[in-house]
C-alpha cells in the first residue's frame, strides 16, 4: 500500500509538472497526507471511519484520473509509437459529404474577402489618419492571410473540381499578395506529401546539428529570436531554408520537374506583373500611401503566415517526434502536426486551425474540416492533440511561439526518429 502511494506521488508530480500546475500539486500532497494518516490510524477507527477513509481514497482517485483525463495523454503515451489504426480507417470515420468540393461555397468566400479588403482600402483612404491606419494595418494585414488560405485551397485542388478554375483563382488571389502561385504550390505539395520527414519535408524543417552548428552566432540569432522569424516568409521564397537550394521563382530551381518549369514561369510572371502595379500606383500617388495601404499589411499577412505555420508544427507542450528511413510514413508524419484555435480568426482564415485532418486529407475543402475533425477524433484517440480553447484573439499562442523558439533549436544528425534538442549557449554566445 505504502509503495502504491509513492509510485501515486511520483505520477502526480510529473503530470504537474507538465501542466505547471502548482496549487493543484500542493492539493494532492494534502490529500495523500490525510490519506497516510488514515492507512496509520486504520486499525483505530471504527467501522464508520473506515467507511469515511475509503470515501477519501475513492475520491482522491476520482481526482487523479479526472486531471489524467483533462491533460489529454497518460504519462505513457508515446507519440513515436506507430498508430494502431491505418489511414483507411480515419478516412471511414468521416462523413461522405465532406469530400464534396462546392466551387460556388468557395467562390463566395472569395466574394466576401474581396469585399472587405476593398471596404477596409476605402475606408483608410476616406480617413486617412493616423488613429485610423494602426486599426486598418492589422485587420487588413488579417485579410492578406485570409486571401492566401483561400489561395492555398486553389493549390491543393480542394476549392473545386476544376484544376482550370483553381489555377485561375489561386494566381488572382496570390499575385495579389507577392506569392507566386505554382512555385509555392509545388513546394507545398512536397511539404504535405514529407510532412514530419527531417531531411525532405519543406516546411519550417529542422536543422539538423551540423547544419545549425555551421551557421555564424548572428544568423542563430535571428532565426531563434521572436519577432524576427516572423519575417521569413519572402525570403524563403527567394532561397528556401538553411541547407536547401533553390527559388520559388527560378523555373530552372532543383524544386520543380521540367514538366513544370511552364507553370512556374507564368506565376513568376503574374508576381512581375502585381510588383509592376504597385510600383505604377506608387509613382502616381506617393511611395508613403502605398506603404500604409499595402506594405504595412502585407508585413502583417507575412507575421500571420509565419506564426500560424510554424505552430502546427511546434510548440506543442509534449515533444512531438520528427522521423527519418524506415520509421517514417505519411501516417506517423501527418500525426505528428498540431490542431490550433485562434477565436475569433478561426472562421476569418477559413478554419485553417483544423490542421490534423486537412494534412492527412488535403483534398478536403475547408468548411468541412472541422466537421470531419469532429468525426475522425474517435479513430485518432490519443494522437489527437485537443487544442486549447482561446479567448477572442489568440494571444494564449504567442507563449508557445516564444518558448518553442527559445528551446527548439536543432535535431540529431543520426537516429530515425528524433526530438527538438537546446543549444543553452546560444543566446549567451551573442549577449
Amino acid at each position: 500500500m505504502l509503495l502504491l502511494r509513492v509510485w501515486i506521488w511520483v505520477k502526480i508530480q510529473t503530470l504537474m509538472l507538465v501542466e505547471g500546475d502548482r496549487s493543484q500539486t500542493q492539493k494532492f500532497r494534502i490529500l495523500i497526507c490525510r490519506g497516510g494518516v488514515g492507512f496509520l490510524d486504520k486499525k483505530r477507527r471504527s467501522e464508520e471511519e473506515e467507511e469515511e477513509t475509503d470515501l477519501n481514497k475513492r475520491s482522491f482517485f476520482t481526482h487523479f484520473l479526472a486531471m489524467v483525463e483533462a491533460n489529454g495523454h497518460h504519462n505513457d503515451f508515446d507519440p513515436s509509437a506507430p498508430p494502431p489504426f491505418k489511414i483507411a480507417e480515419i478516412r471511414a470515420a468521416i462523413p461522405k459529404h465532406c469530400w464534396v468540393k462546392n466551387p460556388w461555397r468557395s467562390l463566395s468566400y472569395v466574394l466576401r474577402d474581396v469585399i472587405v479588403v476593398i471596404a477596409l482600402i476605402v475606408a483608410a483612404i476616406h480617413f486617412d489618419s493616423w488613429f485610423f491606419w494602426p486599426l486598418y494595418w492589422i485587420l487588413q494585414g488579417t485579410m492578406f492571410w485570409a486571401l492566401f488560405v483561400l489561395g492555398h485551397d486553389c493549390g491543393h485542388g480542394s476549392f473545386s473540381d476544376s484544376p482550370t478554375l483553381n489555377s485561375l483563382v489561386g494566381h488572382i488571389l496570390h499575385s495579389s499578395i507577392l506569392v507566386p502561385f505554382h512555385g509555392w504550390r509545388i513546394s507545398h505539395r512536397t511539404h504535405h506529401q514529407n510532412h514530419g520527414h527531417v531531411e525532405k519535408d519543406e516546411s519550417w524543417v529542422p536543422l539538423t546539428e551540423k547544419i545549425y552548428k555551421s551557421l555564424d552566432s548572428l544568423t542563430r540569432f535571428m532565426r531563434f529570436t521572436v519577432p524576427f522569424p516572423m519575417f521569413v516568409y519572402p525570403i524563403y521564397l527567394w532561397t528556401r531554408s538553411p541547407g536547401k537550394e533553390g527559388s520559388h521563382f527560378n523555373p530552372y530551381s532543383n524544386l520543380f520537374t521540367p514538366s513544370e518549369r511552364k507553370e512556374v514561369a507564368i506565376s513568376t510572371l503574374c508576381w512581375v506583373i502585381m510588383l509592376s502595379l504597385l510600383l505604377y500606383l506608387s509613382s502616381i500617388t506617393s511611395p508613403l500611401l502605398m506603404l500604409k495601404v499595402y506594405g504595412v499589411p502585407y508585413m502583417i499577412f507575412v507575421m500571420w503566415l509565419d506564426f500560424v505555420t510554424y505552430l502546427h508544427h511546434h510548440g506543442y507542450k509534449q515533444k512531438l517526434p520528427w522521423y527519418r528511413g524506415k520509421e517514417w510514413s505519411y501516417l506517423r508524419g501527418g500525426l505528428t502536426t498540431v490542431d490550433r484555435d485562434y477565436g475569433w480568426v478561426n472562421n476569418i482564415h477559413h478554419d485553417i486551425g483544423t490542421h490534423v485532418i486537412h494534412h492527412l486529407f488535403p483534398q478536403m475543402p475547408h468548411y468541412h474540416l472541422v466537421e470531419a475533425t469532429q468525426a475522425a477524433k474517435p479513430v485518432l484517440g490519443e494522437y489527437y492533440r485537443e487544442p486549447e480553447k482561446s479567448a477572442p484573439i489568440p494571444f494564449h499562442l504567442i507563449k508557445y511561439l516564444i518558448l518553442s523558439f527559445r528551446v527548439d533549436h536543432f535535431v540529431s544528425d543520426t537516429g530515425d526518429i528524433v526530438y527538438y534538442q537546446h543549444d543553452p549557449h546560444l543566446y549567451h554566445k551573442t549577449e
